[in-house]
């Protein structure tokens, strides 16, 4: 039998660490919080475990190298001979972003360790040898270390099945010290014939000596996960001091020899291929859907086989049911790319924590909304906006503790994530009780920019809608939060990428409440077909207001060649679509048309178009996948007739209409 490729399951060796980090992380940020619960303890020297055992399995030596030394290091805490104090959780949550790191890099064919891991795994060996000074931990026993250990090893027939291999762990004895077989024997249980034995069974035992001062917790550790699968027998040699044992056991990987090197391979990440992990729920109703499909199918085949004009009402009923069948199909199918947002939630606490502690300032976090659900794309794209609105509601939100207890407020001030379901959409919303937008500061760097004349007085939303101009910033002193006048706008247009609007809301005083809409899904959208001369363009209902018709008179040009109509009470810009994109034999006369009111951001365009066709639903195709950026249209769709038409971007056409309304 052929070597196993182990490269094929490097994807799934990176995942499941990256998850490992993200509940060693959660867990650290419970111990800090005040939590007494040992189990928190557990978990996170189970995902370090786990993340040494399969670097050691898959070549990744440095890896495993790191993380043997943070998993000594837990050891003592899970022993308690070491106590959980905030300059240790500092170290902890610091070694879990150095393993990202490094995991990110082995995920690149890059080397995993750098100065920065190789520093940083230098500071935890000289912790776990007594060389860096620590709190005092509470007086336990002194866990037995010695110059080896004896060990008997019989695993039991079963042992293979469930996922344990022998080879592993020997691999990770052999980088606590030298390892040393001093018998292998077949037991008892296997089969007399060659031809009876099952190869998916184990009838092998192992008696090993262990050479060097390692701590037992070390040698412990490598059989947590044999339970029940195993007879296991452990014999100290001779004892020697808890310190020097410690360190043999923190410095024998970076001197044992590293496994063989993986075969080389084409360059990869981490995240290539990217992948989700499904209910079986969802599973379910999607094979259960498939089984309706079936049923249907075979039905319209039955009656094409033998069609009579009799049989006209039941091909309709069956084409009915068809119908039916392929859309909950469709949302069977959606509802697997569904995702809760918890996922990004996640990250705030640990950089909540870490600004608090920058900035000097004192942060309660609410989460809501966890479990609301949108689609992986719009997931994946969404949380580095989020991190740019947390990151300023704490800069310059929230105000210093004692800045807040002058002004009769709890020193600890309070941000809030929260998401929901609203029609169509899921709105995100980040809310702070801090001082809110500073109108004064605002309105002095608009004049200053030029974006506002002097004397002029803005209304609060015109100064709401400042803070999204490029380069603004009312920062006096540009740090590494602050100040560079890099990010609301950003903010934006990656939301408008999404299909999404931000808005905010703001009261001196009292805090600001920023908005985020966003569509549950990119791949499908509900639209209304217009027709524009021989072509079709579909705009997104989610983002109609009304359609009207006009006449001549209603329509006013204004300087610069551009159109405005009222519509209640207000005139928005009219932006004939004909013109816009260059289509041919399409109605110019206003009363002959229909006007179709879009909204975007709480800004509103007027669309003339010839007719309306109908309401449909369309599956995205990227344009500029397949051909390029076109501006004012955010991609395109199959109509049932097998013709193309493109789908509307209202972001793009609104901030093209209102600038010709300005002209």
């Amino acid at each position: 039998m052929g070597a196993v490729d182990l490269t094929q399951f490097h994807k799934t060796f990176f995942e499941e660490s990256l998850e490992g980090l993200d509940a060693m992380e959660t867990a650290l940020l419970a111990l800090d919080s005040g939590s007494t619960d040992h189990e928190l303890v557990h978990t996170i020297f189970r995902a370090a475990h786990s993340i040494k055992g399969g670097a050691a399995t898959f070549g990744f030596a440095d890896v495993a190298a790191f993380t043997h030394v943070a998993e000594s290091l837990l050891e003592e805490v899970r022993s308690e001979r070491r106590a959980v104090d905030a300059e240790l959780i500092d170290l902890l949550l610091r070694s879990v972003d150095c393993l990202r790191a490094m995991l990110a890099r082995s995920g690149s064919d890059q080397p995993a360790a750098d100065a920065g891991s190789e520093a940083l795994r230098g500071e935890l060996v000289r912790l776990v040898s007594g060389e860096l000074a620590t709190a005092p931990a509470a007086a336990a026993p002194k866990a037995a270390s010695a110059n080896g250990w004896d060990i008997r090893f019989v695993a039991l027939p079963h042992l293979l099945q469930t996922g344990n291999d022998p080879l592993r762990l020997f691999r990770e004895l052999g980088q606590l010290g030298r390892l040393e077989v001093r018998r292998a024997f077949v037991l008892d249980s296997a089969p007399a014939r060659l031809a009876e034995l099952d190869p998916g069974h184990c009838h092998l035992g192992w008696e090993l000596r262990l050479h060097g001062a390692v701590a037992r917790g070390d040698v412990d550790a490598v059989f947590d996960w044999l339970d029940g699968d195993c007879e296991l027998a452990i014999a100290a040699l001779a004892a020697e001091s808890p310190a020097a044992a410690a360190l043999a056991a923190v410095a024998a990987p970076a001197a044992a020899p590293a496994p063989a090197a993986p075969p080389a391979r084409e360059a990869t990440t981490a995240g290539e291929g990217s992948s989700i992990r499904v209910g079986i729920d969802k599973v379910d109703a999607l094979i259960d859907m498939m089984g309706e499909l079936v049923i249907t199918q075979s039905m319209l085949s039955d009656i094409g086989e033998n069609f009579q004009p009799s049989q006209l009402e039941r091909l309709r009923e069956g084409l009915l049911q068809l119908e039916r069948n392929t859309r909950e199909l469709q949302e069977s199918v959606m509802r697997i790319r569904m995702l809760p947002i918890g996922s990004v939630f996640n990250r705030f606490p640990r950089l909540v924590r870490d600004l608090e502690r920058k900035l000097g300032k004192q942060v309660r976090l609410e989460l809501h909304g966890e479990h609301t659900e949108l689609d992986k794309t719009v997931l994946e794209k969404i949380g580095d906006p989020l991190v740019h609105l947390v990151r300023n509601a704490i800069d310059h939100g929230l105000e210093l503790p004692a800045q807040r207890k002058a002004a009769g407020k709890p020193e600890t001030g309070t941000l809030k994530l929260n998401a929901y379901h609203e029609g169509g959409n899921i709105v995100v919303q980040i809310s702070d009780d801090g001082a809110g937008l500073n109108r004064a500061a605002i309105v002095a760097k608009a004049q200053q920019r030029g974006l506002l004349g002097a004397g002029q007085e803005p209304s609060d939303i015109e100064v709401a809608e400042l803070i999204f101009q490029p380069g603004f910033s009312t920062a006096a002193q540009a740090t590494d939060l602050s100040g560079r006048g890099v990010g609301m706008d950003v903010v934006r247009r990656n939301v408008r990428d999404l299909g999404g609007s931000v808005g905010v809301k703001s009261e001196a005083g009292k805090g600001s409440v920023f908005t985020i809409a966003l569509p549950l899904t990119l791949a499908i959208i509900d639209g209304l077909v217009t027709a524009v001369g021989h072509e079709r363009y579909i705009v997104p209902l989610t983002s109609i207001v009304e359609s009207q018709r006009l006449g001549a008179e209603a329509v006013r040009r204004i300087a610069g060649g551009g159109e405005v109509f009222q519509f209640r009470g207000e005139y928005l810009p009219l932006m004939r679509l004909h013109r816009a994109f260059d289509c041919a034999d399409a109605i110019t006369e206003v009363e002959r048309g229909i006007v179709v009111v879009i909204e975007d951001d709480s800004r509103r365009v007027g669309l003339l178009v010839d007719d309306l066709l109908g309401q449909q639903q369309a599956v995205i195709k990227s344009l500029e996948k397949h051909y390029q950026r076109v501006q004012g249209v955010s991609g395109a769709t199959i109509l049932s007739d097998g013709s193309v038409a493109l789908i509307v971007d209202v972001g793009g056409v609104v901030r093209l209409g209102r600038r010709s309304k300005a002209a």
